[in-house]
């Protein structure tokens, strides 16, 4: 057995990837109430404006808004009130306000015709069948004006949007009932090892639990897509690809697991090779951990090509099967949300690699302070539980000396428990 002889970038790794992604995903209309996480297919043009109508944003009274422009709390201005708007009520039932004239209305309700603000109830006081302004309303103050949320023949989510419950509330006040989107991506998961049991299976010596696809299952499901279980193959070349070649017919998307180093039993990449063009496109990637990851495309479909450690397969799965998932859709990654802090302690990484270091963030009253955790043992487990945070080290920096300020990436809350 021996080493990498060539080792490809992160980046290069994905530009290759992408450049052999050829995966058109089927489209289908679902109801709004299901459509959470799902991915637009195209761009949801507002069939109408929304407000349908200026409507009142405050309760109040609506006036002309040039019959206020001297009221002041030692001047206040006389209106006559001539009615009352409530929400719900036919904008045609309302009388026209005209100067010297003011109407009570309620949040929500339509303005009348001829009133072109609304003074706040705070800002007036009511005598019998007149109102006092306190306070001058400019032209439109506090009001919500027609089209002013969403236009009439103009976008309200454009294709790819990953759909959130904000977006679902946009909709609905569009009064859209369904949405076209994408189809779920299969994402097939198939472990390979003779030493790999399942979980509640007996252990012989030298068996282990198979952690990772219950991880990565979890991973598929969290991206909204469908997790197929291909089980778990022994170290066998002819067995290793006939459970790809089935794979290849139900998935969308193959991760594989273990089997990717280079010793004599590391056979997936050997079986990925044998069956299509480009197959095998990189195997070897300048990142730490996970620098047995591989990926490979048959018939425009990629295969993925993961550590057998758990870590190291959580790491590849977040680097290039995300980016894949969000390519294939069109869309976005997910936002993560970061934090800088001072290192309590020096970090060392290997210039050329892209390294991950796991890392626990915790706040004081100077701030930020970000604690790395092991470098190594992608196997560990414990050290994920343990961390809240990511460091990413770019390629060509040479790790941190201790107090230096960084940037982590959080993916459980700062003040989590260990």
């Amino acid at each position: 057995m021996s080493g990498f002889p060539d080792l490809t970038t992160v980046d290069k790794a994905l530009e290759k990837i992408r450049e052999n992604i050829n995966l058109s995903v089927e489209v289908e209309e679902v109801p709004l109430s299901e459509c959470s996480g799902r991915i637009l297919a195209e761009d949801i043009i507002s069939p109408v404006d929304v407000p349908p109508f200026d409507r009142s944003a405050v309760e109040g009274y609506a006036v002309v808004s040039a019959d206020t422009f001297s009221a002041s709390t030692t001047n206040p201005i006389e209106l006559s009130v001539i009615g009352r708007a409530e929400a719900g009520q036919e904008p045609s039932q309302l009388p026209e306000v005209t100067s010297g004239k003011a109407v009570e209305i309620f949040t929500g309700a339509p303005l009348p015709y001829g009133a072109d603000a609304v003074v706040m109830l705070e800002q007036t006081k009511r005598i019998g069948e007149k109102v006092l302004i306190y306070s001058p309303a400019a032209k439109w103050r506090n009001v919500s004006r027609q089209g002013e949320d969403f236009t009439k023949g103009k976008p309200i989510l454009l294709k790819g949007t990953r759909i959130k419950p904000w977006h679902i509330g946009a909709l609905a006040s569009a009064n859209i009932t369904k949405v076209k989107v994408y189809r779920k991506l299969k994402i097939g998961i198939l472990s390979t090892g003779s030493e790999i049991k399942e979980i509640g299976e007996e252990l012989r010596s030298g068996e282990i639990v198979n952690s990772s696809r219950p991880m990565l299952t979890a991973l598929v499901k969290e991206r909204n897509c469908i997790p197929v279980n291909l089980g778990t193959v022994e170290d066998n070349l002819e067995k290793i690809t006939e459970r790809l070649k089935l794979a290849l017919k139900i998935c969308d998307i193959i991760i594989t697991t273990g089997g990717t180093s280079l010793g004599e039993k590391d056979l997936v990449p050997e079986a990925v090779q044998s069956l299509g063009s480009p197959g095998l496109i990189v195997h070897g990637i300048a990142m730490r951990p996970a620098k047995p990851t591989g990926a490979g495309l048959v018939d425009g479909k990629p295969i993925f090509i993961l550590s057998g450690y758990p870590v190291s397969a959580l790491i590849g799965f977040e680097v290039f099967v995300d980016e894949a998932i969000n390519y294939i859709y069109g869309t976005r990654p997910e936002p993560r949300p970061r934090v800088k802090g001072k290192l309590t302690r020096k970090l060392a990484t290997p210039v050329g690699y892209r390294s991950f270091v796991r890392a626990r963030v915790t706040r004081d009253s100077s701030g930020y302070l970000i604690e790395p955790l092991r470098l190594t043992g992608s196997g560990l487990l414990s050290s994920m539980t343990k961390a809240n945070a990511l460091i990413v080290v770019e390629e060509n920096v040479e790790g941190f000396d201790e107090g230096d300020e960084v940037e982590a990436y959080l993916f459980q809350p700062i003040d989590a428990p260990l």
